[in-house]
């Protein structure tokens, strides 16, 4: 506990950062808002997913715009409250978050891939971190045009920053949000390596 910054810390301050984590994160603003605007069930759309990048599959780019920055303001806005209490809190309640993004309760445990809620909370919790993982995002993006190439790579190297940028708290969470990430993406990986992932922007047939 005193490695990861938690030494001291009463249980009830950990389990109340972890559960408002947890439901801030479980929000699924891709699902709201693509219902708000007429655009249908997300989940029927594409690949079925509740993400920005499947958002975008419908054409509306502002909404999968706003979709991509509520998924990841939620994970920050986690982190940074919860950040009043403690640095390592903060940490415990982004992890939460992501959390809710992929499990969310709301919607039978069925949730995003967590990429967005993933950068959103390394910005957060430490800066330096989340701009590493966000400019290795963007440059895959722009070398490949693959939206799940570019998530795998930024969440994997995110470790790589967060060991010589990060807390082990901090450091920590990058190798539980890669696992997780990675975990989430295991259809993406099987047509990755078959050279059938569709690039981004490019509509995909429905689930």
């Amino acid at each position: 506990m005193e490695m990861f910054g938690l030494a001291g810390i009463p249980a009830w301050q950990i389990a109340v950062a972890a559960l408002f984590g947890y439901l801030l994160g479980s929000i699924p603003f891709g699902l709201v808002l693509t219902r708000a605007f007429g655009l249908g069930d997300i989940r029927k759309i594409g690949s079925g997913n509740i993400g920005a990048t499947n958002v975008l599959r419908t054409g509306n780019k502002p909404v999968a715009l706003a979709t991509l920055l509520l998924d990841s303001g939620k994970g920050a806005a986690a982190a940074l409250i919860a950040a009043q209490w403690s640095p390592s809190l903060g940490v415990i309640a982004g992890a939460a978050a992501l959390l809710g993004h992929l499990y969310p309760v709301w919607l039978g445990f069925k949730g995003g891939k967590g990429v967005a809620t993933t950068l959103g909370t390394l910005l957060a919790v430490n800066w330096m971190v989340g701009v590493g993982a966000c400019l290795t995002w963007l440059v895959v993006a722009l070398l490949f045009r693959i939206s799940s190439l570019s998530a795998l790579v930024a969440v994997a190297l995110s470790i790589l920053y967060a060991w010589y940028l990060g807390t082990p708290a901090e450091m920590a969470f990058t190798l539980l949000a890669t696992a997780l990430v990675w975990l989430r993406h295991h259809e993406n990986i099987r047509r990755l390596l078959k050279g059938e992932e569709p690039r981004i922007g490019k509509k995909k047939k429905s689930a």
